[in-house]
């Protein structure tokens, strides 16, 4: 399996593969509206807006797995992100990223950057995964790595590329 042979649900309920950011490096975070790290959508879009959308893309994933921190609709999740923080990347449909229910994305993603002592879980919103743009993930970050701090990683990753 590579990321690209993924499919993913939109907000609006259409699937859409993730084929579609071949070339690009991507930033994938598992994202919601009431958490202590909702304010990382204002470094996710400033990601977004400097790096552009024809190299990169930030992918948002709200969850509400981690304190029903994300218990609104998949529109009501969309106006929130557009109004208070202007955000111009996809934010996906509403998912599961442990258990059962996680989405196969994210098991993917957690077997290919295991956490902290290989860990498959994750811990808490605002978990990011950055992707080379080849497909291949190449790093997983914590919740409290703030996106700004992830800008050389990403510089790198556009100049091998």
């Amino acid at each position: 399996m590579r990321l690209y042979d993924f499919s993913v649900l939109t907000a609006k309920g259409d699937m859409t593969s993730l084929a579609v950011f071949k070339g690009k490096v991507l930033l994938i975070v598992n994202t919601a509206s009431q958490c202590g790290f909702t304010p990382q959508y204002q470094q996710l879009q400033a990601l977004q807006d400097q790096f552009g959308h024809d190299q990169f893309s930030v992918l948002a994933f709200p969850c509400d797995q981690f304190g029903k921190q994300e218990p609104g609709t998949n529109e009501s999740i969309q106006a929130f992100c557009q109004l208070n923080y202007g955000v111009t990347f996809p934010v996906m449909a509403k998912v599961a990223v442990n258990g059962t229910q996680a989405i196969p994305l994210f098991a993917y993603l957690k077997a290919e950057c295991p956490g902290i002592l290989g860990s498959k879980c994750i811990k808490w919103n605002f978990t990011k995964f950055l992707i080379d743009a080849t497909g291949q993930p190449i790093k997983r970050y914590a919740p409290m790595t703030a996106p700004n701090d992830l800008i050389t990683d990403i510089q790198t990753l556009m100049v091998s590329h």
